[in-house]
């Protein structure tokens, strides 16, 4: 199955576009948001994603968890994730606050990413079929 990806280069600019005035911009300086990604590649390459939903998983759990970010990790996974979607024609319906737990559960270690895939099949409003 092929997939479109996200670049660093985007992921950036989504978190750029998540931060609130005052909130810490840039990179951690000890931390790899392409480091980060690459878990995402490596998933790929050793044929652990099977769909659209375990990929925009491995990017919501690489982001959340690799603290790349000074500030707003957990919101650029959000947005990594949504955007994933909408690259490889799938909607998802949710409801903030039940995504917002989801997305802190899953920085926090207490979920891993097939249990996030798993919860964001439940909520596909639409399949990309070709």
């Amino acid at each position: 199955m092929s997939f479109l990806l996200l670049t660093a280069g985007q992921v950036e600019a989504l978190h750029d576009m998540v931060l609130n005035p005052g909130e810490l911009s840039g990179r951690a300086r000890d931390k790899s948001l392409e480091g980060a990604l690459a878990r995402v590649d490596n998933r790929l390459l050793y044929g652990m994603i099977e769909d659209v939903f375990d990929l925009a998983a491995a990017y919501a759990t690489a982001i959340a968890t690799g603290h790349c970010f000074n500030d707003a990790n957990k919101r650029t996974a959000y947005r990594a994730m949504i955007v994933c979607f909408k690259l490889n024609g799938v909607a998802i319906a949710h409801e903030t606050d039940a995504m917002g737990d989801m997305i802190i559960r899953l920085a926090q270690g207490l979920i891993e990413a097939d249990e996030m895939a798993a919860w964001l099949r439940g909520k596909a409003q639409f399949r990309k079929t070709c």
